[in-house]
């Protein structure tokens, strides 16, 4: 946080660059969701290299952050929560068992053995939503395993959770 410059609001150019990389990392239908036209953004950039590192939202919440090893978006548990009610379910995210979803919401590890349905586009690596049955965000992690994989799979890691999702959403809103 300390090598971090203060929030400045975004630009227009700025605001158009995240956007692209939100269409290729994620779809363009997840992107204009997480950042639509009308939208307010606050940046905060390395004091080194002077690239965009954090994204925050209007009220200077953490929404992004910018990964300066891929470039690539780490989703926070409020742009995790926009990608769920963006698209359906199952995309980008592992469905786990309600038996364990305490212990994900939680900032535990999902292992394999309890996913009951994922995303068959996942990637080893990619940024991806847990969700519970009834489609509750839990949390938000990196991929241990593809989509496909994660179902041949017993044992071992699913995804690498970096955010658990201690309050839960009362949000029935759901995009298609």
């Amino acid at each position: 946080m300390f090598n971090l410059t203060k929030p400045l609001k975004a630009q227009k150019d700025e605001i158009n660059y995240l956007r692209y990389i939100a269409m290729y990392q994620f779809s363009l239908k997840v992107a204009s969701c997480l950042f639509p036209e009308d939208s307010t953004f606050f940046i905060q950039r390395s004091l080194t290299t002077n690239r965009i590192r954090n994204i925050l939202t209007e009220d200077k919440k953490l929404f992004l952050v910018l990964r300066a090893q891929d470039n690539l978006f780490s989703i926070t548990e409020i742009s995790g929560q926009i990608i769920k009610n963006c698209t359906s379910p199952p995309s980008f995210r592992f469905i786990i068992k309600n038996e364990v979803a305490g212990f994900i919401r939680e900032g535990r590890n999902a292992f394999c053995k309890f996913v009951i349905n994922s995303d068959p586009s996942i990637r080893a690596g990619d940024e991806v939503l847990v969700v519970d049955e009834q489609d509750n965000l839990l949390a938000v992690g990196r991929a241990k395993v593809s989509g496909e994989e994660v179902k041949q799979y017993k044992r071992g890691l699913a995804v690498i959770v970096k955010r658990g999702i201690k309050n839960v959403y009362q949000d029935n809103s759901k995009g298609n």
